[in-house]
């Protein structure tokens, strides 16, 4: 169970280490963040200013707080300490044991398979920490990327939802991934 005052629920995989983002991350988060072609499918504005990235680590931090809780882990390359992105769970809805995904990396990150290392830990950690059923995410049409790491992590598309995000000056329809407890092999 995710606790507003429970330690931070730092992961280990072979290359990374996921653990809680802290205000030194700002920095880098804004670069990530400020990268136009890295976040056109993140769902929102790029930043353009370093308070956006304070601001967005203060954010993250308080997603423990909420009615319906999330952790959001800063992913860091062991061998080198460099935060390479993020990755969370968050909207838990603890009577339907179901929350959301959401992630992003570095375009220097990309395609060495860290995300999937990461995504790997941290649903095994939400089916078993928080007792989830379902985990669901939201991916743009385009992302092609995103699409296939989702199938291979074993998420079905589920649909699609017409204009449902809103960024850069314009409304984006988002396809509906769900993976069950009981699909997920790790």
């Amino acid at each position: 169970m995710i606790e507003a005052d429970s330690p931070f629920p730092t992961l280990h995989t072979p290359r990374l280490h996921l653990r809680e983002m802290i205000e030194s991350d700002a920095e880098t988060l804004l670069a990530i963040h400020g990268d136009t072609e890295t976040m056109q499918w993140f769902g929102t504005d790029p930043l353009t200013e370093l308070a956006q990235a304070q601001k967005l680590v203060q954010t993250f931090a308080g997603w423990r707080k909420l009615p319906n809780p999330g952790t959001r882990w800063g992913i860091e390359d062991v061998v080198r300490g460099q935060l390479l992105g993020s990755c969370g769970l968050f909207k838990w809805d603890k009577g339907w044991r179901c929350c959301s995904l959401g992630y992003e990396l570095a375009r220097n990150a990309q395609g060495k398979g860290y995300m999937r290392e990461a995504l790997i830990a941290i649903l095994d950690w939400g089916f078993h920490n928080m007792a989830l059923n379902r985990i669901q995410a939201q991916v743009h049409p385009e992302n092609i990327a995103s699409i296939k790491l989702l199938g291979i992590l074993g998420f079905a598309e589920e649909g699609r939802l017409r204009e449902a995000g809103y960024w850069n000056g314009r409304y984006h329809d988002l396809l509906q991934f769900g993976l069950l407890a009981r699909d997920f092999t790790g």
